[in-house]
């Protein structure tokens, strides 16, 4: 069972434990998961091994108010849409830092190695007025390993794995610490011939993949290496630095260019000077990288070389036990290197921030505003609020409002031929309500949103170029139940979604590549040595285009998992895919998995 959190309490992943985690994405300060008025589901390091995921958007996949498209399995684009909103409207941040192309402006989740997750946390709404644009479907923070212990042991970590489609995947590293210091540092690798992701085209050629007829599996691999450590001083003062890199090579069906060579690299570090009365102050800041180098048959064609420097500068301070006050300055500057010629390869963004938060007896208030200078669109203003009541011990009730806003990527602005410089940001503007709580061992949640996305950026046929010319309107329900009952653990989400394109002319389409429903059940039981489980997913229909004539429909897939702790450190766990060996697509003209097999030897130390 995942730990989730949605404007209520948690329900922990760990069997002996009834805390809440503790999160920091939604308000920028460590808090308990159930004490935020955002909703938030975490994902821990627990979960990601007993559900033993081969990718960020399989372990991703039917969580409350997310949907996933992929062009292919392992390795090939994939793209998340939190809420129903664009892909390239939730920010994603690695350890603190932001991450993502400069030209197209989403994130390679499919180049992002599962194995050096320590942690995921997402917040779902809108987070503009704390992390500025991008955040208008919510905010995806994935934690790399990290090390633990106060006794300055070492602990390793190791795992093999092997199955279907000639799949293998490898993980070694080692953690430590003291009551001072701590460190981790892991490397991992994946191999798949994998299968072949295009289906072909019917007519006209071009369509779908862009190459008729499709020429054989698509294989990928990647390896990819992290570190953390830090050192925190007797009075106070802490210093720490992260690292991930990850490197390889997918295959794909296409005309102009079948193969690309891609890196995704962050690095980053934190300054937390002592506390000084009521006053804590950090100071973040690192660059990602996002490099794509293309090619046909093995002849280099193009390259996207795209970075990302940032600084974050935050303030906290405790005006009471019940109230504070969080605000700081975020400076982030884009640069591009390719070989296609953008007459603009770089720009800046400053922006400032003030966040108030506080406790009156069952009643609890947050807002924030900020105020974000970008060179290329001004000023921009967002603000958000948010009120939770505790009604009884066992239930809060929620509402909140939020806008947010999205800079055009450098593709919209300057791609030659096509992009269009006098393009101005998008806007939203989200309601919520909420309520949650726990009854006995059982955690829920339920949330009902309702999102207006205005000036998308849509192609104008009239001049050929992008355009200000789109608006959607967005409307969804969200629930989660689960909880731990003796030896079992379960974990119920359901997602009901209205993605409406209300562009003048498009006739209320449904936005494409976002389910209508999605539906998904874990339930694990450990018995002494033993574990099963299992993953039920249902999604509802989708379609593939603006237009809503290319229809996608739904699909219901169940997965099996089991383990047996061989001796004291050493695990063996089987899985079986996609039981049913279901075809579906989730963008049109690409498979997606069958049937597949896959055996993981673990060391996994069993838990005093």
């Amino acid at each position: 069972m995942l730990a989730l959190a949605s404007m209520g309490p948690v329900v922990c992943c760990a069997s002996d434990m009834d805390l809440d985690p503790i999160v920091v994405t939604a308000t920028r300060i460590a808090e308990p998961a159930d004490q935020t008025l955002a909703a938030v589901t975490v994902i821990t390091r627990d979960d990601i091994e007993r559900l033993q995921p081969h990718s960020v958007a399989e372990l991703l996949t039917g969580l409350a108010g997310i949907s996933i498209a992929n062009t292919g399995g392992l390795g090939k684009a994939t793209s998340v849409f939190v809420r129903g909103t664009e892909a390239d409207e939730t920010l994603v941040l690695i350890d603190g830092i932001r991450v993502g192309s400069v030209s197209t402006g989403t994130t390679a989740y499919e180049q992002l190695p599962v194995d050096q997750i320590e942690r995921i946390e997402i917040v779902r709404g809108p987070r503009s007025s704390l992390y500025g644009s991008d955040a208008i479907g919510g905010v995806i923070q994935i934690f790399t390993r990290q090390g633990n212990g106060s006794d300055g042991s070492v602990t390793p970590s190791l795992s093999v794995s092997g199955g279907t489609y000639a799949t293998w995947s490898g993980q070694g590293g080692m953690s430590g610490g003291n009551e001072h210091s701590w460190y981790s540092v892991s490397v991992s690798g994946v191999h798949t011939n994998g299968f072949q992701a295009c289906r072909g085209a019917g007519a006209p050629i071009f369509a779908g993949c862009f190459y008729y007829p499709p020429p054989g599996d698509d294989g990928f691999w990647d390896a990819s290496g992290s570190a953390r450590g830090g050192y925190r001083f007797d009075n106070g003062l802490q210093l720490s630095a992260d690292w991930l890199r990850a490197y390889g090579v997918t295959e794909y069906a296409g005309t102009f260019v079948n193969s690309s060579k891609l890196t995704q690299q962050v690095l980053g570090g934190t300054i937390r000077l002592p506390t000084f009365g009521i006053w804590t102050s950090s100071i973040t800041g690192g660059q990602s990288q996002d490099d794509s180098n293309d090619y046909l048959d093995g002849v280099y064609v193009e390259r996207f070389d795209t970075k990302r420097n940032s600084v974050s500068w935050q303030n906290q301070l405790a005006l009471s036990s019940t109230q504070q006050i969080i605000a700081g300055l975020d400076y982030l500057q884009d640069h591009l290197d390719s070989d296609t010629f953008y007459p603009v390869t770089s720009h800046d963004d400053t922006g400032v921030f003030v966040q108030y938060q506080g406790s009156f007896g069952p009643a609890e208030l947050q807002g924030s505003v900020r105020s974000d200078h970008d060179e290329q669109f001004g000023q921009h203003y967002t603000g958000s609020g948010a009120l939770g009541y505790n009604v009884l011990p066992a239930l809060k009730l929620t509402a909140s409002y939020g806008t947010g806003f999205e800079a055009p990527t450098f593709n919209d602005l300057y791609f030659p031929g096509y992009g269009n410089p006098d393009l101005k940001p998008v806007t939203s503007r989200s309601v919520e309500v909420g309520a949650g709580g726990r009854v006995s061992a059982l955690a829920w949640s339920l949330n009902g949103y309702e999102t207006h996305v205005d000036d998308l950026i849509a192609y104008d046929a009239a001049t050929g170029e992008p355009a200000n010319i789109g608006r959607s309107l967005i409307r969804g329900l969200e629930g989660t139940l689960g909880g731990n009952w003796q030896a079992w653990r379960s974990q119920l989400a359901l997602t009901l979604l209205d993605p409406r394109d209300r562009t003048p002319g498009d006739d209320n389409a449904l936005l494409p590549r976002r389910a209508e429903q999605t539906a998904r059940w874990d339930i694990d039981r450990q018995v002494e040595r033993y574990s099963f489980g299992g993953t039920w997913f249902e999604s509802g229909r989708r379609f593939d285009d603006l237009a809503n004539m290319q229809s996608l429909g739904g699909y219901s897939t169940i997965d099996l998992r089991g383990g047996y702790q061989v001796c004291h450190a050493w695990l063996i766990q089987l899985q079986l895919s996609n039981v049913l060996d279901k075809h579906y697509e989730t963008a049109q003209y690409y498979n997606q998995p069958g049937r597949a097999f896959y055996i993981t030897l673990r060391y996994h130390p069993l838990k005093p």
